[in-house]
């Protein structure tokens, strides 16, 4: 059984209604729009004639009937416009219901509506569309929150709450048109990430999301199974080792836009689901990477927002290069005063206990210096800086560092905090790898449960030959969070991963007996639209009392009628 509202009630009345006089609320066939309402606001004044005869279509957002004529307005995907309907417009015969009844009555806020007609200028300075012929195009039966504003204009009771936000995003979209701009931001720097790289000649590709062998990442993966061929898959937590075996294959360039998924927890920038660039360029190491980085993020920057430097919080964040690089150990040791490049593992878990860090038996000597990182250094980096030079436990997918022995050749791009895009010098000495892979199946018997796994098939791959290469990540959510100033990643997903939503219990007849209600006013109840007992403790007493027995009589029940003192025990 569905639980309606009052509302809710009406409007599906209100759609048998339209059905009964003809009127499809729901029609099949195009509505055809040569006009949006950011075209009109934008060029109405510079060229008046071109808007005598226009069709526009969208959803009816505010209304104001004034007896034979009424002004409203109607939101498309660009904006709001102000239409003007007179009756004898949209009715000009004789018989007046479709102003009558359809528009002043059947209609309301949130119904799809057509409307042609010409553009003109109210007393007041409105640019405004004058009704010559109105179309139903489609009957919402659930009614939009309703968005207070002050005389100048000013939200101060929208549809806030997070929670509804994200899992009815759809009505996020409708009632706060500022959130379309965080997506279409979100879009431009996809498209223009895709274009530079497209000038550069690297190409655009796809991999497998069902992996067979989860790798690329040190993450826990999700787990599924194919039927068909009876074998446990993974939903990837990177495509990094698909796009190398394309180098390998002969292309010099490649890169890929996709969603990634990873079996951890959610926060305020992770989200089990994310999206991810990756981007591998043969011949190039990660010093050239850094640098191509820099031009890419301040072109993106540039374009979406005519300046390098961007807003995030209270700081203002320059992503003009050069930025700054400083090794993994340097930046400990800045911060913490404590060198560790020497450290044993042992001797890292010291520091860990002296400075407050919890560890655990499965973290070797790479997870040990991750971890003092991240507690103490990560935060300090606010203007993008680079994190260079990795202990060679940390990353068993980059190539060894050319000068300084136990590390290797990685960077980490941090802004206001936080991680957004992730590069090596790629290592492709096959024998080097597998060792690299052996050391990580140590760290997953002792309990490691984001080690990587062997995968055969890749290093296979690397046996034929890769030449150098130099690979990045990017992290789409994060680089999108900075550039719109959200400071969590559900405000940049339309989709985020929420909880189940709680089911609502509908009592019984038996949970109503339970409260002292006889059982033959139970329809009566029903009848009401009350069907949990939560809705039957948010009655007034009186006026249950006085529905109830109207209920009765209406539905000819075979009961009496309460009493007062009844109804109020039953509320208690």
């Amino acid at each position: 059984m569905q639980l309606l509202s009052e509302q809710e009630i009406e409007r599906r009345k209100d759609r048998e209604e339209l059905m009964k006089l003809g009127i499809n609320p729901y029609p099949a066939e195009s509505y055809q729009i040569n006009v949006t309402a950011a075209d009109i606001h934008k060029n109405y004044e510079n060229n008046k004639t071109d808007y005598k005869d226009i069709s526009i279509a969208g959803r009816l957002m505010s209304r104001r009937i004034m007896g034979s004529a009424s002004f409203a307005e109607i939101q498309d995907a660009t904006g709001r416009l102000q239409v003007y309907v007179r009756r004898d417009d949209i009715c000009p015969d004789e018989d007046k219901t479709f102003y009558n009844t359809v528009f002043k009555k059947l209609l309301g806020i949130g119904d799809f509506i057509g409307v042609k007609g010409y553009i003109f200028t109210t007393q007041t300075g409105e640019i405004s569309l004058h009704v010559t012929e109105l179309k139903v195009l489609s009957k919402a039966v659930k009614p939009l929150p309703v968005v207070k504003r002050d005389e100048d204009g000013n939200v101060f009771d929208g549809f806030t709450d997070p929670e509804l936000r994200y899992r009815q995003r759809y009505v996020d979209l409708t009632v706060n048109p500022d959130v379309k701009e965080v997506f279409v931001t979100r879009t431009k720097i996809i498209s223009n990430m895709r274009r530079y790289f497209d000038d550069h000649g690297w190409l655009e590709v796809e991999t497998p999301i069902l992996q067979a062998v989860h790798g690329g990442a040190a993450a826990r993966p999700f787990n599924t199974h194919h039927n068909t061929l009876d074998m446990p898959l993974y939903l990837r937590i990177a495509n990094e080792l698909y796009l190398k075996r394309l180098i390998v294959g002969g292309f010099d360039g490649v890169y890929e836009f996709g969603k990634m998924f990873r079996n951890e927890g959610m926060d305020r920038t992770h989200n089990p689901e994310f999206t991810s660039m990756e981007i591998y360029v043969a011949y190039k190491d990660y010093i050239w990477m850094m640098e191509m980085v820099e031009e890419l993020l301040e072109k993106i920057t540039q374009s979406i927002h005519g300046t390098t430097i961007v807003t995030v919080g209270d700081k203002e964040i320059n992503f003009a290069g050069p930025y700054r690089r400083i090794s993994m150990y340097d930046s400990i040791l800045e911060y913490t005063g404590i060198d560790v490049s020497a450290m044993d593992e042992n001797g890292l878990r010291e520091v860990c206990k002296n400075l407050g860090i919890d560890t655990d038996p499965s973290m070797g000597k790479g997870k040990l210096v991750d971890e003092i990182f991240g507690a103490k250094v990560e935060d300090n980096l606010i203007q993008p800086t680079y994190i260079t030079d990795y202990p060679i436990e940390m990353t068993p997918l980059a190539k060894k560092h050319r000068s300084k022995e136990g590390l290797v050749e990685r960077f980490e791009l941090f802004v206001n905090g936080k991680e957004i895009a992730n590069a090596y010098s790629e290592l492709n000495d096959p024998i080097d790898q597998r060792e690299r892979f052996e050391e990580q199946l140590k760290l997953a018997a002792r309990g490691d449960d984001e080690a990587m796994a062997m995968d055969d098939d890749f290093l296979r791959a690397l046996e034929y030959g890769m030449p150098p290469t130099s690979g990045l990540g990017i992290g789409i959510d994060r680089l999108t969070m900075m550039l719109t100033n959200k400071t969590t990643i559900q405000e940049v997903l339309f989709f985020p991963q929420m909880r189940p939503e709680k089911k609502v219990k509908i009592a019984t007849d038996e949970d109503f007996m339970a409260l002292g209600i006889a059982p033959g006013l139970i329809p009566a109840l029903r009848d009401l639209n009350i069907h949990t007992i939560e809705q039957l403790k948010e009655q007034d007493a009186n006026k249950l009392f006085n529905d109830v027995c109207g209920r009765r009589k209406k539905l000819k029940l075979d009961a009496s009628n309460p009493t007062k003192e009844e109804v109020e025990g039953w509320l208690e």
